[in-house]
């Protein structure tokens, strides 16, 4: 009955969508979305098999030079690659905001970095050297803003230097309305005008006066709308604007709203790992209990079966697991999961101090004080200027004990 009921709501979600499409007006695109190519390599991008994306999206660009819509189809995909190699694509990690002030210090790989920079320094310029012909060609203000956008979120998830990164933001931002108010029905756009119309209007009411006296402004309501459009419409940022939708509903504790979301984006791709863990996640947020430990067990159960996810980091969801299992005082059970989650081969720095500082405090309440302690230091030694760092210091002096 249950299964049934999670169809039947998926399905609305997807006809809901379709109403929508139907009612509006044609969808304008960069003609490269009909290329076979592009379309086979996003087949491998929303399974997070990276590598066939980088390497069909690298053919592209070449077959077409001096476009700054291929080069930019291929700064998606490396700085997408990148996000996911250090474990900055679970929405955890964003769900509140002390993604925002706490000290999380990532080791960039300067390589990686050289090279999302150059693709986006290069999209700028090809994208300017056409608009200096004509300034209102949408393809090529599309493709500069999307490629400011993908690198100020390169510049805030990696290097944390917000304010460098909300800057570009601006700018991507003022391309991608220019882009609608040429070509209304350019979908592509609403992605980051939505999101920029969210992120702004979410904030505390002293910084929305602050950036109305310099003329920023922006509404969670249009934000959302505009988003939820994008998510019906859009050939290209659909699924990215569907993401996002879930991240914002999370946030918002809005969490059946944002499970159906992500439903329905498990059934265009259900083997992207990223989009079965989300569903973990949020019926762990939405105090499913036991229902969550299954959700994550089951996750783990299938990246066991060969080929079922392209690409998995199994880290996250032993991470999550950790969290389900606490919420239901197994601390023994979550201690051992948050473990599995830091020494993880995979594992970014940041989840593996959280996860050994998260283990420690579950020893602790199981009365594990020495294994307690072990994950401390760890958790130390894995980075001791940073946030978990200081709370693990802090730790070792006391045992945890529940608020």
């Amino acid at each position: 009955m249950q299964v049934r009921y999670r169809q039947l709501v998926v399905l609305a979600t997807l006809v809901w969508a379709g109403a929508l499409t139907a009612l509006a007006g044609e969808v304008h695109a960069n003609p490269l979305h009909d290329d076979a190519m592009v379309r086979e390599a996003y087949q491998h991008f929303y399974v997070l098999d990276y590598p066939a994306c980088v390497a069909l999206l690298e053919k592209v660009r070449s077959a077409h030079p001096g476009d700054p819509g291929a080069t930019a189809f291929l700064l998606e995909a490396r700085v997408f690659e990148e996000l996911y190699r250090q474990d900055l694509l679970d929405t955890t990690f964003y769900a509140n905001d002390g993604f925002l002030t706490g000290r999380h210090p990532t080791p960039e790989d300067p390589a990686k970095r050289d090279l999302i920079f150059s693709l986006a320094d290069q999209a700028v310029r090809e994208a300017d050297a056409r608009l200096s012909k004509n300034s209102r060609d949408v393809d090529a203000l599309y493709a500069r803003g999307w490629a400011k956008s993908l690198r100020s979120s390169y510049m805030a998830m990696v290097q944390r230097s917000f304010n460098a990164a909300f800057h570009l933001a601006l700018q991507a931002h003022s391309d991608e309305a220019k882009v609608l108010e040429i070509d209304p029905d350019y979908v592509d756009a609403k992605l980051v005008v939505g999101t920029y119309q969210y992120v702004i209007g979410a904030l505390p009411w002293g910084f929305k006066l602050l950036f109305g006296f310099a003329g920023i402004t922006g509404s969670k309501s249009r934000g959302m709308e505009t988003l939820h459009d994008a998510f019906a419409r859009a050939p290209m940022t659909s699924i990215e604007s569907g993401t996002v939708i879930a991240l914002f509903l999370r946030r918002e504790s809005q969490y059946r709203e944002a499970i159906n979301v992500v439903r329905a984006l498990e059934v265009k791709y259900p083997h992207d790992f990223l989009f079965c863990l989300e569903e973990a996640n949020l019926r762990k947020d939405a105090g499913e209990g036991m229902a969550a430990v299954t959700a994550y067990q089951t996750l783990v159960n299938d990246a066991a079966k060969p080929g079922y996810f392209p690409s998995a980091h199994l880290e996250l969801a032993y991470f999550g697991l950790g969290e389900a299992l606490r919420g239901q005082r197994h601390f023994a059970e979550a201690a051992k999961a948050y473990e599995e989650a830091a020494w993880s081969p995979g594992a970014g720095a940041e989840l593996k101090r959280r996860s050994l500082v998260a283990a420690g405090k579950a020893r602790d309440l199981n009365g594990e004080r020495s294994l307690a302690v072990k994950d401390y230091q760890a958790a130390i030694a894995n980075g001791s200027d940073t946030t978990q760092g200081d709370i693990a210091r802090k730790l070792l002096k006391s045992p945890y004990r529940e608020q």
